[in-house]
Parts: structure tokens; C-alpha cells; sequence
């Protein structure tokens, strides 16, 4: 199951703000348990203070790696060196690099293809490539805004991501041929394996991205699909699917 994962948890304090903290903890909650939780800079500088004010009511382990080199990353170095260590270890099921960083870029492919499970979270300024190589992205701007634009009164139009892997056209065009690809004869697509197969493609894809807190208030606002519940036999489960307007 995906909450028993035991992930490692790796932030890059130069390319993270401390204000993020609590929500990059409540989403890995859902992605498994926290067994390492480290966090990388240089300790002795002032911009890293603010950090310093969390690290115990979290149980993060600073990791304090000098600046020698003028222009060299020693930070990047040194986490990419212990994710190998505790990739080598065999004592988790997957990572959470927590940076707005290109430079883990390599360091992602490595450890999916180890057959690790790995979790990317940064800034809407992450680079492409970081993201295209994990297999799930979350952006902290998104996971930050509480509440969200679904939660908010009627009349208020969502802002869409536009940063990440699929803007809105995109998306709605993917849906489209998810839903063909995956329907039975009468055109009706199950929406969990439409949901699976978008987050197989865009690995950034999360509906908070898009204003909504879940799939299903997503789909009905874009307009281009039909949406059908249904029931169960278990009362409290119901089962949507889609099917492309004609």
C-alpha cells in the first residue's frame, strides 16, 4: 500500500523557503512515512536562520556541508551522496527531493531506475527536466494555498498552472484521448484509470494545480466531458465515469 512506503526525505535548504515546511510534511503523509529526514546548507549563513527555528519541531537533521568553491554547489554534492548512501542501504521504498533545482535532475532518473519511488517538490520555477524525472512533481506554491480556489465562492474563476507539464489545453487533450484509449464500446471511461493515466503522463499533474481540491469537479469544469455516477454495491462508494462530448 502506498502509506506503508518508508521514504527518505531530502531538502535542499538554498532552494527552499522554511514557510513550506508543514505542507511538504502533510503531502508525503500521503505518499508514505518519513524515515530520513534531512536537510542540507551551509549552517554558518544568515539567510539559512529561519530554517533553523523548525528543524527540531519536525526531527530534521541538518546536514552542514561549507561552501569551499566559489560557483560549485557543495549543498547539490552532498545530498546527492547520501541519497545514494541510503539508496545502497535498502531500508526505504522511495525519495522526496524537496528543491527548485535542475541539478537533481540525474540524481531522480538514478534512483527511479533502482526502482525507486520518487516524489519531487519545488517552486513553479523548477526546470522541466527535474520534474519530468520524478514520478510525481508537487509544487509548494499549490500545496501552500489554503483554500483552495474550488473552496472559494462562486463567480471567482480559478487560476490554471500554466508552468508545469500540461497547461489547461493540454490536459483537456490528453483527457480526450486517455478516455478513447480507455473506454468500452459505448465510449465511457472509468475516471480512477483516467486519473492513474494522466499522472503517468504528466508527473506534475495534481488538480489543486488547476483550482480543485479533487478529479471529479475538475473534469465537470472543463466542459468537454459527460460525467456518469455509478453506484455500488456498497452504499458509501460510488464510481464515476466520463465519455468525450460529442
Amino acid at each position: 500500500m502506498e502509506n506503508d512506503r518508508k521514504i527518505a526525505v531530502l531538502i535542499d535548504a538554498d532552494n527552499v523557503s522554511e514557510k513550506y515546511i508543514k505542507y511538504i510534511f502533510d503531502e508525503i503523509s500521503n505518499h508514505g512515512t518519513p524515515t530520513y529526514k534531512r536537510i542540507y546548507g551551509d549552517w554558518t549563513k544568515p539567510q539559512l536562520t529561519p530554517w533553523k527555528n523548525v528543524l527540531l519541531n519536525y526531527s530534521i537533521t541538518p546536514i552542514q556541508q561549507y561552501s569551499y568553491t566559489t560557483g560549485k554547489n557543495a549543498t547539490d554534492a552532498a545530498l546527492i551522496i547520501d541519497a545514494m548512501d541510503i539508496l545502497y542501504s535498502e531500508n526505504v521504498d522511495g525519495f522526496c527531493i524537496v528543491s527548485s533545482d535542475s541539478d537533481f535532475t540525474k540524481l531522480a532518473a538514478r534512483l527511479r531506475e533502482a526502482g525507486m519511488y520518487v516524489i519531487g517538490m519545488g517552486e513553479k520555477k523548477t526546470p522541466t527536466p527535474f520534474i519530468a524525472a520524478c514520478e510525481k512533481f508537487k509544487y509548494l506554491e499549490v500545496l501552500a494555498a489554503i483554500p483552495a480556489a474550488s473552496d472559494e465562492p462562486k463567480g471567482k474563476k480559478p487560476e490554471t498552472q500554466k508552468d508545469g507539464l500540461a497547461d489547461i489545453d493540454d490536459l483537456i487533450e490528453s483527457i480526450k484521448i486517455i478516455v478513447t484509449e480507455s473506454s468500452d464500446e459505448d465510449g465511457w471511461a472509468f475516471l480512477g484509470e483516467v486519473g492513474k493515466k494522466l499522472n503517468m503522463r504528466y508527473p506534475d499533474f495534481d488538480t489543486r494545480n488547476y483550482g480543485h481540491s479533487k478529479l471529479t469537479p475538475l473534469i465537470s469544469s472543463l466542459k468537454q466531458f459527460e460525467i456518469q455516477p455509478r453506484r455500488t454495491s456498497n452504499p458509501h462508494i460510488t464510481h464515476y465515469f466520463i465519455k468525450n462530448k460529442a
